[in-house]
């Protein structure tokens, strides 16, 4: 799907009052979700592309060691950064109390930065992720005790 026809069904659904979109067509699949800020998009190509971008939602499972944690996890596919800026100081660190609403993250997905809150009191456990690394939809980004 090219960019412009993705781009007026993102404002498409940004004005109105639909939550989610779903288009298929021959190239693949579009699924388009308003939350609380942008809309979210996960396309999913008909036929693999090599060497190109696709946001593709994928189903994790927790291992063993999430089951007695809370795990924070991605609301959306992008980027995953540790602070607001470069050479800034991280959101959080292992070790830190945390209430439900802090901060604790920003996903990039499409130039917009999404910052993520935690779902959850607590104190972070293990941090999943590194800096500058692509996430997946529902992929655990922190684990809270």
């Amino acid at each position: 799907m090219d960019l412009r026809k993705l781009k007026t069904l993102i404002d498409l659904v940004s004005d109105s009052n639909v939550s989610e979109l779903e288009i298929t067509e021959a190239e693949g699949k579009v699924r388009i979700v308003k939350s609380s800020g942008a809309p979210l998009v996960m396309q999913q190509p008909a036929v693999p592309m090599v060497a190109a971008p696709v946001a593709a939602a994928a189903a994790v499972e927790p291992a063993p060691a999430l089951e007695t944690r809370h795990a924070v996890k991605s609301p959306m596919v992008g980027t995953f950064y540790r602070s607001a800026s470069p050479g800034a100081k991280p959101f959080v660190e292992v070790g830190d109390v945390i209430k439900e609403g802090d901060t604790i993250c920003i996903i990039e997905a499409m130039k917009i930065l999404n910052e993520i809150e935690a779902d959850k009191s607590g104190t972070i456990s293990k941090i999943l992720c590194e800096n500058g690394q692509a996430v997946e939809y529902g992929q655990p980004l922190f684990l809270i005790d």
